[in-house]
């Protein structure tokens, strides 16, 4: 088997993205400017833009026996690489966004056949001659004792997004994941709903206490704050860019800062490098359309 440099894990999504006037509150009527649809999926977003990048790259998740799920596929292999993505019949798993004239989002996710994935369906020879498995949340707490197991059993290193798991699981739920993290990427917001405070770098501390290697905090419009368990740290700007949608961004992050380890940068320059990589992202609606093939990358680095 060909070794993969990073393997990806996590929920398949068919996005609908609404262009609105404004995001709105309950009760309220909001036009829709405009309506963008691709496929989608935390996880799946990483593993496009790292395959953009010129990585060696490979996909393991379910999809649905609907055109949504053929869509999914269809891409993957436009980009010119092959998964390990299993059909199960059923509905494949959808994101409804709405998009405001800021780039300000709001989600609404259904899980569809996501929430199936178990044991059976992952190719853990796959895993295990990969560099890192990247995984992401999913919705389903099944899918988290999932992650643990897999944590507990890959030869590979560990890259973790837990994304939505801060907003519904507490710090000790997900200890075991971040321990045997070689790198945990989480925004500024998910920080603070997993620690109950906005003081970010504390808070990146505690994550390397818990036995993270690497923690990399995306702060928005501020860049990135990045820190390892060596006592490094650093505060990155962000790109100047016009922004157009921020959904993705974290995903587009991730792929920069493991292109940097790949290519054996430390944590300052392939924080430089994931912030470059979602600024091209934030460029363009959607999660996917911005990201920038590796000469592009190469031209600004």
């Amino acid at each position: 088997m060909n070794k993969k440099e990073v393997v990806g894990l996590g929920a398949l999504n068919y996005d609908v993205l609404y262009v609105v006037e404004r995001i709105a509150r309950g009760g309220e009527e909001v036009g829709i400017l405009d309506v963008k649809k691709a496929p989608g999926g935390s996880a799946a977003n990483t593993i496009f833009a790292l395959s953009r990048l010129g990585i060696d790259t490979s996909f393991v998740g379910l999809v649905g026996t609907d055109e949504e799920g053929e869509l999914i596929l269809e891409e993957f292999v436009k980009e010119g690489f092959v998964t390990a993505i299993r059909k199960e019949a059923g509905y494949t798993g959808a994101a409804i966004g709405f998009v405001d004239a800021e780039g300000e989002r709001a989600l609404y996710i259904y899980p569809g056949v996501n929430d199936r994935l178990g044991m059976e369906h992952i190719d853990m020879e796959l895993i295990n001659n990969a560099q890192f498995l990247h995984t992401s949340s999913f919705v389903n707490t099944k899918q988290l004792e999932l992650q643990c197991e897999l944590a507990r059993r890959i030869e590979s290193k560990l890259s973790f997004s837990p994304g939505m798991l801060c907003f519904k699981y507490g710090l000790d739920d997900l200890a075991e994941l971040i321990a045997r993290s070689e790198v945990l990427f989480i925004s500024a917001s998910e920080l603070k709903s997993l620690m109950l405070s906005d003081d970010y770098e504390k808070g990146a501390t505690k994550l390397l206490n818990f036995g993270a290697k690497n923690v990399c905090v995306t702060l928005g419009e501020s860049g990135s704050y990045v820190a390892n368990s060596t006592g490094e740290s650093y505060l990155i700007d962000a790109y100047p860019t016009d922004v157009v949608d921020t959904t993705g961004a974290g995903d587009a992050f991730a792929a920069g800062f493991l292109y940097g380890l790949l290519h054996e940068k430390g944590i300052y320059e392939s924080g430089k490098i994931g912030n470059l990589v979602a600024s091209f992202c934030i460029r363009e609606y959607g999660c996917r359309k911005g990201l920038p093939y590796n000469f592009s990358l190469e031209k600004k680095t």
